[in-house]
């Protein structure tokens, strides 16, 4: 842990550490209803986000509105926070890419994680070129990226867990 700021100093470190307090469900007004799918709103730790990555065998793919899905219906919420989430794959990505350079031969395949509209997410460690090459290797083909959308996964529906 960062001693001026108490915050974990690893990728690891971040994605083992749960905020007090959380995961919890907190209540929104009609505001959130629409911006957010539901006023019961689960905000998750890192590590409840990664349990459902792990759950996606190789060949398979899910979307970030899946997991959210999955984990608000786990815990009787309308919603689940999509901008933690945002982070917390960030944090897995980042955490599973650190895994690797110490010699961990399992790691999480956020790789297997895609937007909504089967996009490629130019966050993860070595942007939608690294995510790409991954993909492939798995099997997957990749659309070419129009203007200034990310490449897509051709057909990513049929390969949705």
């Amino acid at each position: 842990m960062s001693a001026k700021f108490g915050w974990p100093k690893s990728w690891r470190e971040k994605l083992e550490y749960a905020p007090p307090g959380l995961p919890k469900v907190v209540e929104g007004d009609a505001k959130w209803e629409k911006r957010l799918g539901g006023r019961r709103v689960l905000v998750p730790t890192p590590l409840l986000v990664d349990a459902e990555i792990r759950k996606v065998r190789k060949g398979k793919l899910v979307t970030v509105n899946q997991i959210r899905n999955k984990l608000a219906k786990d815990f009787k919420a309308e919603s689940t926070c999509p901008m933690t989430t945002g982070i917390f794959l960030r944090i897995i990505s980042e955490a599973a890419e650190e895994d690797l350079r110490n010699g961990k031969k399992r790691i999480t395949p956020y790789w297997r994680v895609l937007k909504s509209d089967g996009s490629l997410n130019p966050k993860y460690p070595g942007g939608v070129k690294a995510q790409a090459k991954r993909l492939r290797e798995e099997g997957h083909r990749i659309t070419r990226a129009k203007g200034k959308k990310p490449p897509t996964v051709k057909d990513f529906q049929k390969a949705l867990a």
